[in-house]
């Protein structure tokens, strides 16, 4: 398999019910995730970008979040709808999406 052009990680951590920290499960992480296989099946987009669930990467207070490599690119509460943005606009077109950034203090 070559190697991709983009790795994105998006969180799937589940926590009991009214743990302080919450989780991104608790914020629809599993719909996101869904997703983003949906549209990469769908587009045939499995030799340009990899995708790999993940633990908690710490802003759980923004979940879901999903971090895109090389870039290193943190993005918060993002929903099911976001993902075609995400693709399109920074997957393939190589611009992070502005207004989905998790805020520098966060990530």
């Amino acid at each position: 398999m070559p190697r991709p052009d983009k790795h994105v990680f998006v969180c799937t951590q589940n926590r009991p019910q009214g743990h302080p920290r919450g989780s991104c499960a608790s914020s629809g992480c599993a719909e996101v995730m869904n997703e983003f296989m949906n549209e990469i099946q769908n587009r045939n987009l499995f030799e340009k970008i990899a995708l790999t669930n993940t633990g908690c990467m710490g802003p759980c207070m923004m979940g879901p979040s999903v971090l895109v490599y090389p870039e290193g690119v943190m993005y918060g509460r993002v929903k099911p709808t976001d993902v075609k943005t995400i693709i399109d606009q920074h997957l393939l077109g190589g611009e992070p999406v502005a207004n989905l950034i998790a805020p520098a203090e966060v990530w």
